[in-house]
């Protein structure tokens, strides 16, 4: 029953044609809905934690970590980093999770908060980050959800602004099209390639797509640097 897991089905065959609309709007002013208390408290908790680690260490964010296996195998990989995994389901979070000897060295901390809130706290205090995963976000197939999605979110030009190099990994290619027109048209590099998993993957989601024979496909971008005559530079 593992490998069971169904592609993603939408009548929505290419990019949505509604994308550079939004990201013009978007683009054009300030997202202001109001922060919940409760996730600027987590807010100060993650960067406490990560002050008590080691404040000049680079900063790489795991976001909608889930179980949280892709936080550990990300602070495994990156020892010179604090990795923050990012949910906001407590009960997701609180999952036993594998193999607790690989994040003893203490790079890292599960933060339940809402990404649209915590990434304006980042960008409202400046912070750059090393990395950010978004690996295998909901990809709200159907097309009258476009702004569900992250690119097509009002929140999106704060999630840029965060710079480093940005790393989205999903099982609907169109998702990640979509994310590379947003990401260039805003004046970034951003390119999208087929995917492979190594060692099982670094979600469970990863690992049972993969085993249920779906194509993958992974994003990356440099956010650090702007390309030449860009649509508009976020702010």
């Amino acid at each position: 029953m593992f490998a069971n897991s169904r592609s993603v089905e939408s009548r929505q065959t290419e990019a949505h044609p509604a994308l550079p609309g939004t990201l013009a709007r978007h683009f054009a002013r300030k997202f202001c809905q109001p922060i919940r208390d409760y996730n600027r408290a987590a807010f100060a908790e993650a960067i406490g934690r990560w002050q008590d680690w080691n404040d000049n260490a680079p900063l790489l964010l795991d976001c909608g970590c889930g179980v949280g296996w892709s936080t550990i195998k990300l602070a495994s990989a990156h020892p010179d980093c604090f990795v923050l995994g990012i949910d906001q389901s407590a009960h997701r979070l609180a999952r036993k999770k594998s193999e607790p000897s690989e994040y003893q060295q203490g790079n890292l901390a599960f933060i339940r908060a809402d990404l649209v809130d915590f990434w304006r706290l980042l960008a409202d205090m400046n912070i750059r980050l090393s990395a950010h995963y978004l690996l295998y976000p909901n990809p709200w197939p159907k097309a009258r959800h476009l702004k569900r999605r992250w690119h097509g979110h009002p929140v999106f030009p704060a999630l840029l602004s965060l710079g480093g190099r940005l790393e989205c990994r999903s099982n609907w290619k169109i998702y990640l099209d979509e994310l590379e027109f947003a990401i260039n048209w805003a004046g970034y590099a951003a390119t999208v390639t087929a995917h492979l998993p190594a060692d099982g993957g670094l979600t469970p989601f990863e690992r049972k797509y993969h085993a249920s024979g779906q194509p993958l496909w992974k994003l990356v971008a440099d956010l650090d640097h702007v390309k030449e005559s860009p649509n508009v530079c976020p702010t």
